[in-house]
């Protein structure tokens, strides 16, 4: 399980450092793709295939499913860890999720996500999260 916020600087090559205690949930190969509200979704092999398969059931039929899909799957890219421990963002997932120097790393259970720091700050900000309003909404869900 990914769990936990940790603050990195991309170096002029792309690359970023994984906080050591993702590495090993990672593994040696690990999928990088689009995330949603403009981050970057990171994904051990086993996640990765998981949702593969979830998304296989999706009807070709449905235009918002062949989007999603499109999506999710045209910005993925494989990676892999240098003996560091870092990285290198590809520069379509950069430009995607405005990451330029200052990053957030973020464990969200299954997955981590990369945020550009100021995204992250503004997500975070009062005014747009309402932790009341999104608990609410979670009752509606049945958690």
């Amino acid at each position: 399980m990914f769990i936990g916020e940790y603050e990195h600087t991309l170096d002029a090559k792309g690359r970023i450092i994984i906080p050591s205690k993702f590495r090993e949930k990672l593994g040696d190969e690990f999928v990088m793709t689009k995330g949603l509200d403009s981050c970057l979704f990171v994904y051990p092999k086993s996640e990765w295939s998981i949702l593969e398969e979830k998304l296989k059931t999706l009807p070709l039929t449905n235009k918002d499913a062949r989007a999603f899909i499109r999506f999710f799957f045209a910005g993925a890219s494989e990676c892999n860890l240098d003996k560091q421990g870092r990285v290198t963002i590809p520069s379509n997932l950069r430009k995607h999720s405005k990451l330029d120097k200052e990053a957030v790393v973020i464990g969200v259970s299954t997955r981590m996500e990369i945020w550009d720091k100021e995204e992250w700050d503004e997500y975070n900000n009062d005014e747009n999260l309402s932790y009341e309003s999104i608990s609410e909404k979670m009752l509606e869900l049945g958690i």
